[in-house]
Formats: C-alpha cells, sequence, structure tokens
C-alpha cells in the first residue's frame, strides 16, 4: 500500500521512525515533509499529504504533530479525508472499523515509539466493516 507521510518539527522524529516501519512491513511510502526539526506550521504538511491521498498518490496516511491534534484538524478539512488521532490500538481499529479512517494522526508528545507502533499495526491491519456504518461515512464526506 502507498503511504502519504506528513509531519511538523514537533513530529519530525516519529515520521522518519514511521516512515523506516512502515517499509519494514512492505508498504511503499510518500513523504510530504517537513525534512527537519526546525519550526514548521502542520498544516503546510497535512495539506500536502491530504491533497495527495485525494489525487491518489497514496491510500492512506500517517501524519504526526506533537499532540495529533492540529495535524488531524488540517487533514479533516479536506472533504474525502478521515483523520483520527488515536491514542490507543482500539482508537485505530474502531475509526478504521466505523468510519473508514484513511489518516492515522499522532502525537509524538503524547505516544511513547513502541505504542506508536502498536497503534501503526493495528489501523494497517483493520478493514472497514461497512454497513450499518457505510450511510454514516457518506454523510460525512456529503457534508
Amino acid at each position: 500500500m502507498k503511504v502519504a507521510l506528513a509531519s511538523d518539527h514537533a513530529g519530525f522524529k516519529y515520521k522518519e521512525l514511521a516512515k523506516e516501519y512502515l517499509q519494514q512491513l512492505g508498504h511503499e511510502v510518500v513523504d510530504y515533509g517537513t525534512n527537519s526539526e526546525e519550526r514548521a506550521d502542520y498544516p503546510d504538511f497535512a495539506h500536502r499529504a491530504s491533497e495527495g491521498i485525494l489525487k491518489g498518490e497514496a491510500e492512506r496516511g500517517v501524519f504526526v504533530c506533537g499532540s495529533g491534534i492540529g495535524i488531524s484538524i488540517a487533514a479533516n478539512r479536506h472533504k474525502g479525508v478521515r483523520a483520527v488521532n488515536a491514542v490507543t490500538e482500539e482508537m485505530a481499529q474502531l475509526s478504521r472499523e466505523h468510519n473508514n479512517a484513511n489518516v492515522l494522526a499522532m502525537g509524538e508528545r503524547l505516544v511513547d515509539w513502541d505504542t506508536a507502533k502498536k497503534i501503526i499495526d493495528r489501523f494497517f491491519a483493520t478493514e472497514f466493516e461497512g454497513g450499518r456504518h457505510e450511510g454514516r461515512v457518506e454523510k460525512i464526506d456529503n457534508c
């Protein structure tokens, strides 16, 4: 699967770790930046990566900032992007099963790397259930 990566300076380390980890799992990554720990604004990179997903350059994304909050809000401004700021494996799983989330946002300051890897694993291992959830997801994308 092609995965879009994005971060600001506060999420740069985890973005780089996620890149390596996702490649080890067999995914192809498309890195939309940032490319250092120098101060950078998360909306710039969330917007680039979200547009990449919407253009078909990637199927899903992993976006990281300090808390995961700002970058997920910026991503969710794009119709067709459903970003979840997951801090537990269960949140990642439910976001896929019930909401067909296509972007996993994380906060480098809020979860340790071992937990982050487990959240990534669950997000990519879980499929959308469809069924009763399908109409709800359509309503999200139709507003």
